[in-house]
């Protein structure tokens, strides 16, 4: 059975999309059963070009990439997720979303990013700020791909994505 996971931030342009490309890529890769989804509280309606580039030299297909409301992940034509991870850096003052659709309560967990759309220095400047913040994601997206995610109850899933969220 699949395991779907939603990466929320506000805008759904940047840090959720890098989530999104990320853990989607690795899975495939490992051949684990697992899809990722990125929506947005209040999705700006467009993506992050240096996102999409980041991903891009990677070798992430971003084929089909778009920004979107996460009320398409609350209808009864929702993908049931198992978890949902927060990617907004609450020391930043922003508002992270709060995710309360879907069937069942998936397990929630917030692994805090940095803004790289913020980053100083130009466009290359944002270039590496997207690129760092891609191997952060990329390397967490790792270990959650490592758990042994149909064996671990709720609980136990929560505890190990915390602990993720510490590395």
């Amino acid at each position: 059975m699949t395991t779907h996971v939603l990466i929320l931030c506000t805008h759904n342009s940047a840090r959720s999309v890098l989530s999104e490309g990320m853990l989607n890529h690795w899975a495939q890769k490992l051949g684990k059963d697992v899809k990722a989804h990125s929506a947005g509280s209040a999705p700006s309606g467009r993506l992050n070009p240096f996102a999409l580039e980041a991903l891009q030299q990677a070798g992430v297909d971003t084929t089909g990439y778009r920004s979107k409301s996460w009320d398409e992940f609350t209808g009864p034509e929702a993908p049931p997720l198992s978890i949902v991870i927060t990617v907004c850096d609450s020391a930043a003052a922003e508002q992270c979303p709060v995710f309360f659709g879907g069937q069942g309560q998936p397990v929630k967990v917030h692994w805090g990013y940095p803004d790289p759309s913020n980053a100083e220095g130009g466009d290359e400047g944002k270039r590496r700020a997207f690129e760092l913040t891609r191997q952060a994601i990329g390397y967490r997206m790792l270990q959650l791909l490592a758990l042994p995610l149909a064996s671990l109850t709720p609980a136990e899933l929560q505890q190990a994505l915390i602990a993720i969220a510490r590395t």
